[in-house]
């Protein structure tokens, strides 16, 4: 039992928790201690698990000894279809998600038992990937990102505080550059709390017109805005030379949607940002483009920058930082250091001294080809850390092509040889199309990575795929849809159309499929990872929809018609964005669409980050078919990341295709324990301790590359 001294002690440690905004309520002491029946409530009150999104628990309840006595406790069905990537909050025994519409709804943690609902009654289907929630140990609030609101909600109640914002929200489009009603942002990945301050980013269009990718903090109990970082800097700002000019008045993105980290005690808060728009060609925005593609280190207090490194300089690869890094201590040289490790979708783990952002390991500026694009002018080098060694393999040759049938291996040759394969930041060309490997969607992705915060280890799941990119000029389109397109959507969907389902849908035939008002739908309110487009007008939208039912017809072009067309689809102006666009995302897959690449397809990796080595890695998730036929432990792509306890186990889902959840042996790597979900857990799970016993908890359902038909579905596991 808890003694009386030592629950004096505890009370007064979770006040000061509750003013700095800690993520748990067991203090360091706390974790230390052996888990009992009676051990206090241990909460996950914060996305990635704290402050320092290592996805570390202190619970040792559930050990390797009886994990694999694991048993369903609870299951909450939302009733919705669709995919969830949301992980928990866990508030004493209150547990915070979302549905696939983007309700908000608070559980029973031990039951599982709907508490309330909050239907804020905007159309909502792209992803949210949790919560945020702050407390002065008086009152409390939880903050929901729902499409371009933030709302500040009642924990007890679900209903929106009147003095915060406006009704309750604020319209994250306004102090954005321009006519608010023209941007695009959503915050899909939740904000970071610090004291009485909630610091947001948001995920933007990757095509032009594109919002500023400006990072912002709010008061919690007003939502009036108390700083705000340019990631595409103003005159006079540091960076400001790193692009032309007037590049902050039209250059768009370089934003945070992945998530942040906080050090609590340095008072920092850590920014990762993705790359600027247009994602595959530059030539607008010339130069090394800081903070696009950036980590930075700010003052939580006040925004001011106090350091920063660059993983992409003019990145025309899509590199974005996917995920928040990890804090945690290290031993280096002979001395600890406090550090932090940030993930990336080529297979780079970058590890700094998290208060000076020196590098732990050697960083080598190498130097790569440069564009044969017109106007476009690559940097010629690229930062390539010397140690850890990638988690991901990082060029495609012949010999690691697929062998599952000498018919699948002949066509996955011939097709490879048409395409030039070099390795990483190889430019994009017009005559074919370029690997990129590990492809678009990693190595590691935004799940992120979870660290044991006593050995200093970290575990990353990652993706091994091959994807190929091209460009094509905007100088042929026969009608202002076509321009539109070409401008808008043929970054996704294809210069073909044809997409790469099922993450990228096909719009061959879509009016055959989707009326003419569930298509403006999608545009007007976004889909899974399609943001939305405000900034099209009604007659651009109609072209566009004109276009995609007659694809061929080039009739009936008026000389207005013809002008605007010009004006999409020519010279690079700021209304219409690049004279180049992207030939479209392709997976290499072979024809019985598996990939065309020999395994692992996805692993799961474990680096001790104290020496920069690799104490093992596995393959991670199946496809059922193969499995069938014998042939197992191949990997597939994985989303949503691992979570690591003091008793010595990483729990995850991820892996797409085989809808399993995973226990494994964080010292060795061994399997423990897995069950099958209803759809895949395509999220990082959490976990938490009520009533004396440990959960385990993870969303389910479809989301990115669904292949089936799937319902948002929670289930929670524990020791019977």
């Amino acid at each position: 039992m808890v003694s009386a001294k030592t629950s004096k002690a505890f009370t007064a440690i979770m006040s000061l928790a509750g003013i700095l905004g800690c993520a748990w309520t067991v203090t360091a002491a706390t974790r230390a201690s052996t888990t009992s029946s009676d051990e206090v409530v241990a909460d996950w009150r914060t996305y990635g698990g704290q402050p320092a999104n290592d996805h570390y628990s202190p619970l040792r309840q559930i050990n390797k000894a009886n994990v694999a006595k694991l048993k369903v406790a609870w299951t909450y069905e939302t009733g919705e279809d669709g995919g969830m990537e949301t992980s928990p909050l866990v508030v004493g025994k209150v547990l915070y998600t979302y549905t696939p519409s983007q309700k908000v709804i608070a559980l029973d943690a031990a039951t599982g038992k709907l508490l309330w609902k909050f239907d804020s009654g905007i159309t909502a289907e792209q992803p949210t990937r949790g919560l945020s929630y702050w407390t002065d140990g008086k009152q409390a609030r939880l903050f929901a990102g729902i499409m371009n609101y933030l709302y500040a909600l009642d924990p007890e109640t679900g209903k929106p505080i009147p003095g915060f914002g406006e009704d309750g929200r604020i319209d994250l489009r306004k102090g954005l550059r321009g006519d608010y009603h023209l941007q695009s942002i959503a915050l899909t990945t939740p904000g970071i709390v610090y004291k009485d301050l909630i610091i947001v980013g948001g995920e933007m269009p990757e095509t032009l017109p594109a919002s500023a990718g400006d990072i912002r903090a709010y008061d919690v109990h007003t939502g009036e805005t108390r700083w705000t970082f340019h990631t595409i800097p103003h005159p006079g700002e540091p960076g400001y030379e790193t692009w032309p000019a007037d590049a902050w008045e039209h250059s768009g993105a370089a934003n945070n949607w992945s998530g942040m980290s906080l050090d609590v005690e340095r008072g920092i808060v850590y920014v990762p940002t993705g790359s600027a728009a247009f994602d595959f060609y530059g030539g607008d925005r010339l130069g090394n483009n800081l903070f696009a593609n950036t980590l930075l280190a700010l003052d939580a207090n006040t925004g001011k920058r106090l350091w920063h490194f660059q993983g992409v300089h003019h990145d025309i690869w899509d590199r974005d930082f996917p995920s928040a890094p990890s804090l945690l201590t290290v031993v280096h040289n002979g001395r600890k250091v406090d550090a932090i490790a940030q993930t990336t979708k080529q297979g780079f783990l970058y590890l700094f001294d998290r208060t000076t952002g020196e590098p732990l390991f050697p960083i080598e500026e190498q130097n790569y080809p440069a564009s044969a694009t017109p106007g476009e002018v690559t940097s010629p080098t690229q930062p390539h850390p010397l140690k850890p060694e990638p988690y991901a393999r990082q060029i495609l040759t012949e010999d690691q092509l697929t062998n599952r049938t000498p018919e699948a291996h002949a066509w996955a040759l011939k097709q490879f040889r048409t395409f030039r394969s070099e390795g990483q930041f190889v430019p994009f060309g017009l005559d074919k199309q370029t690997v990129v490997f590990p492809g678009f969607d990693g190595g590691a992705e935004w799940g992120g990575p979870a660290v044991d915060i006593k050995s200093g280890v970290i575990y990353v799941n990652a993706n091994e795929m091959a994807w190929t990119g091209g460009l094509q000029r905007n100088d042929s389109a026969s009608s202002p849809g076509e321009a539109t397109y070409r401008s808008q959507c043929s970054v996704c969907h294809g210069a073909d159309r044809a997409g790469s389902p099922p993450g990228f849908p096909s719009l061959v035939e879509i009016d055959k499929r989707l009326s003419d008002d569930q298509v403006k739908s999608v545009v007007h309110h976004g889909k899974g990872r399609m943001p939305t487009f405000p900034s099209l007008s009604d007659s651009q939208l109609d072209q566009l929809l004109a276009y995609l039912k007659n694809p061929t017809d080039a009739t009936g072009n008026s000389a207005g018609d013809k002008k605007e067309m010009e004006a999409v689809a020519g010279a690079p102006t700021r209304k219409s964005g690049p004279q180049y666009s992207f030939t479209g995302y392709r997976k290499f897959l072979d024809p019985d669409h598996y990939p065309a690449i020999a395994p692992p397809w996805g692993t799961l990796n474990a680096i001790d980050l104290n020496t920069g080595e690799y104490l093992w890695k596995v393959p991670l998730g199946e496809y059922p078919a193969l499995a069938a036929q014998g042939v197992k432990n191949t990997g597939s792509e994985n989303y949503g990341g691992p979570i690591v306890t003091a008793s010595g186990l990483v729990f995850i889902g991820a892996s797409l295709y085989d809808y399993k959840f995973h226990a494994f042996d964080a010292r060795s790597g061994k399997l423990l324990w897995e069950t099958k979900l209803p759809y895949a857990g395509r999220a990082t799970p959490a976990t938490y301790m009520v009533n004396g016993k440990q959960f385990v908890v993870v969303a389910t359902g479809g989301g990115r590359y669904q292949i089936a038909p799937a319902k948002g579905v929670y289930v929670a596991f524990a020791l019977p």
